[in-house]
């Protein structure tokens, strides 16, 4: 069992710059993956960043260049700069300790979610 606390959500303006950590406990060593999810009032929750084992990162299309995820032990971190307002969501740790295999690749099957945090960019 793997639990998240997330933490660092607030509000700021437009062009700053804002860092969310994720501290995970329990069993630890068994995550494969994690990863940084957001969703906003009336959308879909969508995946932000992940970080797989090895270092490895994906990034959503709409954050690129502006967003850096990271881990170090058993924390993992969200580095936001040029923060939009379109980036106003609240912010979820996810973890994995499985792999999907496809045909396109592997895929983490997400079992751990924090609670959220709030992240508010005025404009």
């Amino acid at each position: 069992q793997v639990q998240l606390v997330e933490s660092g959500g607030g509000l700021v303006q437009a062009g700053e710059s804002l860092k969310l950590s994720c501290a995970a406990s329990g069993s630890i060593f068994s995550i494969n993956t994690m990863a940084w999810f957001r969703q906003a009032p009336g959308k879909q929750r969508d995946l932000v960043a992940s970080i797989i084992l090895g270092g490895r990162t994906n990034y959503a299309d709409s954050v690129k260049g502006r967003f850096t995820i990271s881990r170090d032990g058993a924390t993992a971190y969200l580095q936001m700069n040029s923060l939009k307002a379109e980036d106003t969501a609240v912010y979820y740790c996810a973890a994995a300790d499985k792999l999907q295999i496809q045909a396109m690749g592997l895929i983490p099957q997400y079992e751990y979610w924090g609670q959220g945090t709030q992240v508010t960019v005025s404009s």
